[in-house]
């Protein structure tokens, strides 16, 4: 397993050769500005929640990577369907057997609510 930072919550893991992104929050981090979003790998999106400064560059990688999988809450994987993006929605203390491990959704008391203020309905 390789695990890089990219800055504020943002990961890139590399798991029996899937590529894993966790909360990209990337153009507009100031510590990620090295970072070429367009060269970035994704088999998978892991979002923590739908802040802003977790979500932003969800859709700029799902452009360049097409076939990657959001996984988040049901909410958050709702919210982005309706922009076309796949996911596969999860809920508080369930767990989901992926082809590079398993996920286990734990309660992170934070709330989601979206960039356009909505909670996903």
């Amino acid at each position: 397993m390789q695990i890089t930072f990219l800055g504020h919550a943002a990961f890139h893991i590399l798991i029996n050769k899937k590529h894993l992104i966790i909360d990209p929050f990337i153009s507009g981090n100031a510590l990620a500005k090295s970072i070429d979003i367009s060269e970035l790998k994704a088999d998978y999106i892991l979002l923590t929640h739908g802040h802003q400064d977790h979500i932003l560059d969800v859709e700029s990688i799902v452009n360049h990577n097409p076939d990657c999988i959001l996984v988040s809450n049901y909410e958050i994987v709702e919210w982005f369907g309706k922009k076309g993006i796949t996911g596969h929605p999860m809920n508080h203390g369930g767990k989901k057997k992926f082809d590079f491990g398993t996920v286990k959704y734990v309660n992170a008391v934070h709330s989601s609510i979206l960039p356009d203020g909505s909670y996903g309905g």
